[in-house]
Formats: C-alpha cells, sequence, structure tokens
C-alpha cells in the first residue's frame, strides 16, 4: 500500500508518546513491503523541507504565522487562549500546508498514488479531512486522547468540534484501547467505524539485559539510592492526568511501612514547582528525586532497570506506552485503573498470569496499597517482572501491532 500519515510529531521532533508511535509503526510498515510518506511539524522551521528517514519519505512544510490573520475571525473561546493562540494556528497552517503539498505537489505533479490517510489526533486530522476530499482516497482518523479526556472534561471546544468531526469524516477510526473506543461512542463518534489497535514497544531494545549492573549501580549512586532502598520509579509529563500528585501523596502511607523508599520522578510538566512544594510540604522531600529534563532512550532504559517497581497512577491514559516500555524491561507495574485508561488492559492484576495491580488513581491510601503490595513479597514481585516481559514480548511487539494496523486499512480499503 501507499501510506500516508499526518502526524504533528515525527523525529526528530518527539513530545511524547505520538512521536514514538508514529515513528515506530512506520519502520514496520516499511518492513512490510509499504510505501509510507510523513506530514509532520517543521520545529521552528529550520528543519529540511523533505529527506528521508529509514526510507520513509519525510515532508515538513515551513509553517506561515497566521495567527494575526485567523484571530480576525476567532470566537471568544479562541480569542481566550492569548498567547497559546498562536500554538492553534501553527496546527491549523501546518494541516493545510501539508494538505496542499500532498495534493499539489505529491500527487497531482509527481503522480504519487496514495491509498489510503493515517491522520493522527485533533493535530492532523484537519489536513487528512482536506486530502481525502480533494483525492477520493480512504481516511483514517487514528485517536491516541481526546480533549475531553485531557483536560478531564473541561477543554477546548474547537478541539473537541475538530474531534468530532474527524469522526464523522474520517472512513475509519482506529484508537488504541476499548477504554478509549468506549469513550469515543460516548462522545458521539459512529460505532461502526470503530477499531481498536493497542501500541506496542520493541522488546529487543528494552531488554534488561542490555543494561549492565555497574549502569544500574551508577544511576542509583547518582541519585543517593542505596542498594538496600526499593526505587520507585515515575516517568511521565508532569500534568494533572498523570497522577504524580497523588503518587507523591501516597508517599507517607509507604514509608510508615517501608521506610527505606526513594521515589525518582522523571518529566517536564507545569506541575514541577508544585510538586517539589507538596514533597517538602508532606515532609517526604529526602526520598523524592526529580529530574526534570528531557533525557534520551538509552537513559530512560536505564532508569527503567535500576528502578525496582514502576508505578504509573495515570487518572486518564488512553493508553501507556511507558507501561509497555516498563513490562518490557521486566518491572512488576502498578497502574491506574479508573476512567478511560488503558493500562489497565495492559496490565493482568491477578492470577497466574500477574505481571502488577491495579489501583485507584484519585486515592493516595489506594495507591500506597498496590506499592506496598509490590514491596511486601521480593520473589512474588520478581515474577510479575517475569510475566510482565513474557506479556510485552507476546501481545505488544510492533509487529503485531503493525499487522493489525495494515489488516484495518485493509477492510477499509
Amino acid at each position: 500500500m501507499n501510506i500516508v500519515h499526518f502526524s504533528w510529531e515525527f523525529p526528530p521532533v518527539i513530545y511524547g508518546g505520538l512521536g514514538t508511535f508514529a515513528a515506530e509503526i512506520t519502520k514496520k510498515q516499511i518492513f512490510f513491503g509499504n510505501n509510507v510518506s510523513v506530514f509532520s511539524l517543521n520545529r521552528d522551521n529550520a528543519l529540511d523541507t523533505y529527506d528521508q528517514w529509514n526510507d520513509i519519505s519525510v515532508y515538513r512544510p515551513k509553517t506561515l504565522d497566521m495567527s494575526s490573520a485567523f484571530y480576525l475571525f476567532a470566537d471568544h473561546e479562541l480569542r481566550s487562549w492569548g498567547n497559546h493562540f498562536k500554538f492553534f494556528a501553527d496546527v491549523v497552517s501546518y494541516n493545510l500546508l501539508s494538505a496542499s503539498h500532498l495534493v499539489n505537489q505529491v500527487v497531482r505533479s509527481d503522480e504519487h498514488k496514495v491509498d489510503i490517510i493515517d491522520a493522527h489526533d485533533w493535530l492532523g486530522i484537519l489536513g487528512g479531512i482536506i486530502a481525502k476530499r480533494e483525492l477520493h482516497c480512504p481516511l483514517m482518523f487514528h485517536v491516541h486522547s481526546t480533549e475531553t479526556g485531557r483536560s478531564m472534561g473541561r477543554g477546548s471546544h474547537a478541539i473537541k468540534d475538530i474531534e468530532f468531526e474527524g469522526g464523522q469524516e474520517a472512513d475509519g477510526v482506529i484508537t488504541v484501547s476499548h477504554a478509549m473506543a468506549d469513550e469515543l461512542q460516548k462522545l458521539g463518534f459512529p460505532e461502526d467505524k470503530i477499531r481498536v489497535c493497542w501500541n506496542g514497544v520493541d522488546p529487543n531494545k528494552y531488554n534488561p539485559a542490555r543494561v549492565s549492573h555497574e549502569q544500574r549501580r551508577h544511576l542509583r549512586q547518582r541519585y543517593g539510592i542505596a542498594d538496600q532502598d526499593h526505587c520507585i520509579f515515575f516517568v511521565g509529563r508532569l500534568v494533572n492526568v498523570k497522577g504524580a500528585d497523588n503518587l507523591i501523596r501516597a508517599l507517607p502511607f509507604v514509608l510508615a511501612e517501608f521506610p527505606n523508599t526513594k521515589l525518582v520522578v522523571l518529566g517536564i510538566g507545569d506541575m514541577e514547582q508544585g510538586l517539589r512544594s507538596l514533597a517538602k510540604e508532606l515532609g517526604v522531600q529526602d526520598h523524592v528525586i526529580f529530574r526534570t529534563e528531557f533525557v534520551n532512550e538509552d537513559e530512560r532504559i536505564v532508569h527503567y532497570a535500576a528502578a525496582d517497581s514502576v508505578v504509573l497512577p495515570s487518572l486518564y491514559e488512553p493508553f501507556g506506552i511507558v507501561c509497555t516500555e516498563a513490562m518490557a524491561m521486566q518491572k512488576p507495574v502498578v497502574v491506574g485503573a479508573r476512567g478511560t485508561n488503558g493500562m489497565r488492559e495492559q496490565i493482568i492484576p491477578n492470577g497466574e498470569k500477574q505481571c502488577g495491580l491495579h489501583i485507584n488513581p484519585f486515592s493516595p491510601e489506594d495507591i500506597a496499597w498496590g506499592i506496598k503490595q509490590v514491596m511486601k513479597d521480593n520473589e512474588k514481585s520478581k515474577q510479575m517482572g517475569i510475566r510482565a516481559r513474557e506479556r510485552a514480548i507476546e501481545q505488544f511487539s510492533w509487529e503485531a501491532v503493525t499487522t493489525r494496523t495494515l489488516d484495518i486499512y485493509k477492510e477499509f480499503l
């Protein structure tokens, strides 16, 4: 197939899980013999407008600052974005210029065929809609999260309208978990269009055997974590829906029973100062290590390896890529399992295939309960980690994810 992706994130522009997903699935689509093109953000207009990345054709049109023009007919809600209005204008500019380049240059001038378009989230669906109407080819709306979920019921009405229109215009909707499929139906997406395909992980890259004992020891020493300490690892954006604040609130309950506990928080976000203040207010600042900077993938893998458990108490998480990474790194994982949370599909919380625990992410006491269950029995915890890696290899390989995605494409073709 000749596949076109509209993805706001694509290497080297990666802000979160979407960039990781786009990079991995396009590589595998090439591996399976498809032709793949990606239209992505040209950050600061500093990148080449075209290049090849792992045999993928990558187009990054230089965006124009359309904010002053768009502001003339923006409604009150969009104008209330203030300084962030330029972000909205840049998203629209990226979509318009990308769709125009695909239709007029790539297809009509260069005569490249397009079989199917895969547009990711609200950030790419406008370009997908425009291109579909011009090229008369199937459009898939790949929904990784929604504005309603990300904002915990608040958010932008403009973005919600874009998402809703994408669900109506697309031929098919791919989403990342059954929990997310339920949410989309509640938001008015046509049920018969929705297909579920989990995200994946590379278990060869995320492999504990590739990290030496010396690397693990060095990282723990850097953070002042002794061999006898239990190291909890949290990785994610420092925003409300990721639940880092409730994780810190859970620490006093954990320390009362397990005083040799340290929490490493790796991530950046608006909540950083609030989280530091919260740790000090609760008197646990000596047990929380903040690493609030971007670290490359190799260093992130060492963090997983150096930890004893991974705790991800997200309030909203359609699918947790960091959860599959932790599983592949053979760690027991404690995950939020309320509301729209695909991690409850990833982690089996009991029985012979148990690989972690489900907790109520809104309750610090319940988060603490999950952490203590892992810490009470080292051998059971070790077995959970082994089963977690087995499950990651069996269910969440990029080969399986890509095969499922291509089958969905063919269904709608």
